[in-house]
């Protein structure tokens, strides 16, 4: 019996076992999947209607080539994609690859390609085919999200800094330049970020009650600054 992700059965079509590639697909199941099957006998490429919409076409627009589908991968990745290509249709698999793909429109589409051999009902493999996920529209909103993450910790990190500042300005008689220079040479001195040295000040501004004498106050948050 085969052990790749189809066997061929007489008078039938290709059977996909999905478990075999759920794994690898299940966090892109939102995402538009085409597929493709390669008969080595004929060199026929069959294309699913999806694939050609990934690639910016609709069935019938094109005739699917081994060629074709290189001259849309971006010319930094053709390399990887023959590779892939190659070694699927000489070893099998299941292997995947991660490529750039311009489509007929243009637009740069990012996609996960993996994929097996075909075997016929001797175990002789026939063919390949291979699932084809496009990922761009999850990868842009995780680029989204990241981006919308690191400006919210960076105004979180303005504000504490800020904050720092008004701090030495208010009990230490600084003015905005000399409380940033204070607190950017102690984040050198000490290899510690900015923001770090800024929480340390407001932390130990907090720890020192309305009891403490103003010169007293004032005294306890400059010692922050002295060389250790």
């Amino acid at each position: 019996m085969a052990t790749g992700l189809f066997l061929l059965p007489e008078s039938s079509a290709p059977i996909l076992d999905t478990t075999a590639v759920q794994a690898d697909f299940e966090s892109f199941i939102d995402c538009p999947t085409g597929t493709v099957e390669h008969y080595f006998d004929s060199n026929v490429f069959n294309w699913s209607d999806e694939l050609y919409r990934i690639h910016g076409y609709a069935r019938g627009d094109v005739v699917p080539t081994f060629d074709l589908g290189i001259s849309h991968i971006e010319p930094e990745d053709r390399e990887s994609a023959a590779a892939f290509w190659d070694e699927l249709s000489t070893t099998g698999g299941p292997l995947s690859v991660y490529l750039s793909l311009r489509d007929a429109a243009g637009r740069i589409r990012k996609i996960l390609i993996s994929g097996d051999l075909i075997h016929d009902a001797a175990g002789m493999p026939v063919g390949v085919w291979a699932l084809v996920v496009d990922a761009t529209a999850s990868i842009y909103a995780d680029t989204r999200q990241i981006a919308n993450e690191a400006v919210a910790a960076s105004a979180v990190s303005r504000a504490v800094i800020e904050q720092a500042k008004g701090i030495l300005i208010g009990r230490a008689g600084l003015d905005a330049t000399e409380a940033f220079e204070r607190i950017s040479q102690r984040s050198q001195t000490t290899n510690r970020k900015v923001v770090v040295i800024a929480q340390e000040i407001i932390d130990r501004a907090l720890r020192l009650t309305r009891d403490n004498e103003p010169a007293e106050r004032t005294r306890a948050l400059l010692d922050l600054f002295q060389t250790n």
